[in-house]
């Protein structure tokens, strides 16, 4: 497997005493050290975090359940719970989860690798049937998917081997979004986008650019702004953005959140939507149609997309993890609505 993780199939489950064993500590200090409760020195901690990493070691905070019996838990993973996409993701997996029987266990790793694989741990320590995740990292999915366990990947891959797959076919919906205001005489075309290390990211940016080159229009750097790029504020970056020379007549917002700073910053330079700047976003959220202008948007089936993703877990959880892995690729639409039009003579 990539990666280096530990092997599929049946093993030989580490206990506390071999973690301790290996950490040369007692096995009392090396289940304080992992369960957080009772004081251990700093090293000493780390020492047997570092053991239990190697050994592959999963404390069983379910001994009540009967071996082999099923737990009736499904792990969801998400990124960002302020952002409004994954609570609609959320909904459509609760949403089909629910009517099967099943509880949804709801972690939100913030975006780091690190917390993503402390839930992966905790997952696999309840024994849980299955997990979703959107993933930040490669090692969450490896840890997961080396130690049996169903998983199916949401929005983005990891490339890890052995789980399911439910994405936007996002080249697809950048393209649609910036050939809309190719059509409407827009050749000061600028992006927006905070990150081109998923598939996402890099997908809208390929989008973008495969229109450009389609309509004959050459794709200037100095138009595509990644706020992952920087260590500035990602205000005073848009600012500095919207500043090009010449000055652009249209930005395409590669997501809600950097549409949310886009948009907040035309307002507060006082700039006529769409009359002097088109507008549109990628994801399509609830205040993008109570503004005025209404924002035009690429609409994900999100909702949709959470529940094709529970759907894909439960059948690999039903025939035990195996069979072979599937990749479900749902189409994005363009909603127009006000804040494009033919730029200004």
């Amino acid at each position: 497997m990539a990666g280096g993780g530990p092997e599929r199939g049946k093993r030989t489950r580490v206990t506390l005493r071999d973690v301790a064993e290996s950490a040369q500590t007692s096995r009392s200090t090396a289940s304080r050290a992992l369960s957080g409760s009772g004081y251990v020195a700093e090293h000493i901690r780390e020492r047997v975090q570092a053991a239990a990493d190697r050994l592959g070691y999963v404390p069983d905070v379910s001994a009540r359940t009967l071996k082999g019996r099923a737990s009736g838990v499904i792990g969801l993973l998400v990124s960002d719970l302020r952002n409004q996409f994954y609570a609609e993701l959320a909904a459509g997996v609760e949403h089909t989860l629910s009517a099967e029987g099943y509880q949804v266990v709801l972690v939100d790793d913030h975006g780091s690798a690190e917390r993503a694989v402390d839930a992966a741990r905790a997952f696999l320590a309840m024994r849980a049937d299955g997990v979703l995740l959107a993933p930040v990292g490669r090692q969450a999915t490896e840890l997961l998917v080396g130690h049996g366990m169903p998983v199916t990947e949401v929005d983005r891959r990891s490339g890890v081997r052995g789980c399911d797959v439910v994405s936007i076919d996002s080249e697809a919906g950048a393209r649609a979004a910036v050939d809309h205001l190719l059509a409407l005489g827009h050749r000061a075309v600028g992006v927006v986008i905070d990150e081109t290390f998923w598939d996402t990211g890099r997908d809208r940016l390929k989008g973008y650019r495969g229109a450009l080159r389609a309509a004959g229009v050459t794709a200037q750097r100095r138009y595509v702004l990644d706020l992952g790029q920087t260590d500035r504020p990602a205000r005073e970056e848009v600012a500095r953005f919207l500043d090009s020379q010449p000055p652009l007549t249209a930005v395409f917002a590669a997501n809600n959140v950097v549409a949310e700073l886009v948009w907040l910053e035309l307002k507060r330079r006082a700039v006529r939507v769409p009359e002097q700047c088109s507008v549109v976003s990628f994801d399509d959220l609830p205040w993008m149609r109570m503004v005025s202008p209404a924002v035009t948007a690429v609409r994900q089936p999100v909702f949709a997309m959470g529940e094709r993703a529970a759907g894909l877990l439960l059948e690999r959880v039903r025939r035990g993890g195996g069979g072979r892995s599937a990749s479900h690729v749902l189409q994005p639409e363009l909603v127009v609505r006000d804040s494009t039009s033919a730029p200004a003579r």
